[in-house]
């Protein structure tokens, strides 16, 4: 396969695990702004599953856990408590840290309900079918490369979100967070993080004219064809 074909494949991968992080796991999972079709919900898991390995419930509970105490002693990954550069190179670990506490999981996601791929207990071991896929697809030198570059940009988008999106850009409302329109774009909307920390049940983040949240077409496409709710919100748009 030509490299442009399999850097185009990549990229698309990713930016599939970044739109499903932000509308399964984040919007809908965690803060319950929308309901999704359970096939759409399973599908959005499997890739999750498949190419970062991330358990659901786990996210769910670290990032509960950062809104409860955002920016302050107890934030799982505050670069105001540990340090921007910290959290900007280090955040995959700070968050398998707290991922690991059966406190946090079980203090955050009581309402959580485990579907058929939670029920298969295959969570971590998910992954190395997502090797396996890549390894298929460009053969085993060019597919290992290729699901290295995708777990290191992912990780690092999330990074991006729980450093910068705390300490660089502009606030329209009053708390911590900021947004930062460019990491907003490379992250299916999560850039506009200030948005996000003032309501954070919304489903939409982009609150001004010229702000722009990819994955808002993506969610209204999804309800237009019945496969996913948006719960109200009062949203008063800032000025």
């Amino acid at each position: 396969m030509h490299f442009v074909w399999m850097f185009l494949i990549t990229v698309g991968i990713l930016q599939m695990s970044v739109f499903f992080t932000t509308i399964y796991l984040h919007r809908s999972q965690t803060h319950r702004g929308l309901d999704l079709h359970p096939a759409v919900a399973l599908f959005m898991h499997a890739e999750l599953v498949l190419f970062t390995g991330i358990v659901p419930r786990e996210w769910v509970a670290v990032h509960r856990k950062h809104h409860h105490h955002s920016d302050e002693e107890g934030d799982p990954h505050s670069p105001r408590v540990f340090g921007l550069w910290h959290v900007l190179l280090g955040n995959y670990f700070y968050y398998r840290k707290e991922a690991a506490n059966q406190t946090t999981v079980r203090k955050y996601t009581p309402d959580y309900r485990p579907d058929l791929i939670d029920k298969s207990r295959i969570g971590s071991f998910g992954i190395l079918g997502g090797i396996a896929i890549f390894m298929l697809m460009f053969g085993w030198a060019w597919g290992l490369a290729a699901f290295a570059f995708h777990v290191v940009a992912y990780i690092l988008l999330n990074s991006m979100i729980n450093s910068l999106c705390h300490m660089i850009g502009y606030r329209n409302f009053d708390n911590l967070a900021t947004n930062i329109r460019m990491v907003a774009f490379l992250t299916g909307g999560e850039g506009l993080h200030n948005n996000h920390h003032e309501y954070p049940s919304s489903a939409l983040f982009a609150l001004r004219g010229r702000e722009f949240d990819p994955a808002w077409p993506v969610i209204c496409v999804l309800e237009s064809l019945g496969l996913a709710r948006v719960k109200p919100e009062p949203v008063a748009k800032a000025a």
